[in-house]
Formats: C-alpha cells, structure tokens, sequence
C-alpha cells in the first residue's frame, strides 16, 4: 500500500463519518426547532425552488411547516452513502419519523434521497428530497389512510415504494389480481 492509496482511504472514511452525521444533525434540529442549525446543514446557495435561493429562503419554507404540529421526533434507521467524487456525494436514508399534531400522532416512514457537497471543508446538504411510504395516526393501519399527503394542504402523496427505479420492473409481470390481493389500496399503473 503506498502513501496516496493510505491517504485517500482515510480522506474517504473521513468524508463518510461526515456525510453520516449529516441526517442526525437535521433530526435533532427539526426536532428540537433550532432553525439555524437545521438551515446551517444546507449549502449557502441551497435551492428553494419558487422560493428563491440561499438558507434565508430555506427558513421562510421550513419554519411555517415546523409550525403546522407542536412535537416531533425522527428516528435514523439506515444510511446508504455514495462517494462521487472529492466534494459530491448521494445518499438514501431511513427515517421513521413521529409528530404530534392535535389529538393525533401521525407515524412516517420515509426515505429522504439526498445529494451532498462539500463547502469550505464542510459536507452540507445540497438537496434533500422527502419520500414516504405513509403517515397514518399511531391508531390506525398504513392501509387505512392510503396515500393521503402529511400535513393535509402542505404534505405530498407517498411517493414509495413506486420512487425506487427497481419497483415497477419487480412487479411489472405479476397479474393485477394477484397485486389487489396483496394490498387494499389501489396500484398505479
């Protein structure tokens, strides 16, 4: 093993440390509603859609969301994570996520896809896109709820599994009686 090879291993496991602390650091500051922790995650010029650009765009989108339920709590499970190259990473992350919103406890399973870069020696978020397979009231089944969105007016459909490039390949031969059979909500075609 030569120098460079020793170095460049060590660069890669340090980048990795880093990029993985990344979705505990942004569970703790949703969690905790420390909104310049959470914006100080993403990169300066994160892109906030019609938003505008910057964090300060980002805190005007996120704060009035944090506000729509009183308590949360975002449980990591699993961290996929891809070196690109020196300053570019994707990564996949498990989250199973709780909040508190009036007389409910909505449960979430997500999978956030994110995309890293590193600024100034530090790994930040570049984009980081919320996929879930549901949100249902701890008293109620998945299948109860469908794919209704989280919060009502401001949360998106599930999009999962069907995000997965792998999904409707899997399933693309299996009879459609067969599919109605193995869950109570309709399959999309």
């Amino acid at each position: 093993m030569t120098e460079p090879d020793l170095a460049d291993r060590l660069r890669r496991l340090e980048d990795l440390a880093a990029i993985q602390q990344l979705p505990i650091r942004y569970a703790l500051a949703v969690d905790g509603r420390d909104l310049d922790a959470w914006t100080g995650l993403f990169v300066p010029d994160v892109d906030c859609g019609r938003h505008g650009r910057g964090r300060p765009a980002l805190r005007h989108v996120i704060a009035p969301q944090l506000r729509s339920f009183y308590r949360s709590v975002h449980l990591i499970c699993g961290h996929e994570v891809d070196l690109i190259d020196h300053a570019t990473a994707r990564g996949r992350v498990y989250c199973r996520a709780e909040h508190e919103d009036g007389d409910q406890w909505v449960v979430m399973a997500i999978c956030y896809f994110d995309d890293y870069a590193k600024v100034d020696g530090a790994w930040l978020f570049r984009q980081r896109v919320e996929r879930h397979w549901y949100a249902a009231d701890q008293r109620e089944a998945p299948m109860q709820v469908g794919r209704q969105p989280w919060p009502p007016g401001i949360g998106r459909a599930p999009a999962l599994p069907a995000a997965f490039a792998s999904w409707a390949p899997f399933w693309a031969d299996t009879d459609p009686q067969r599919l109605a059979q193995l869950t109570r909500q309709q399959v999309p075609a």
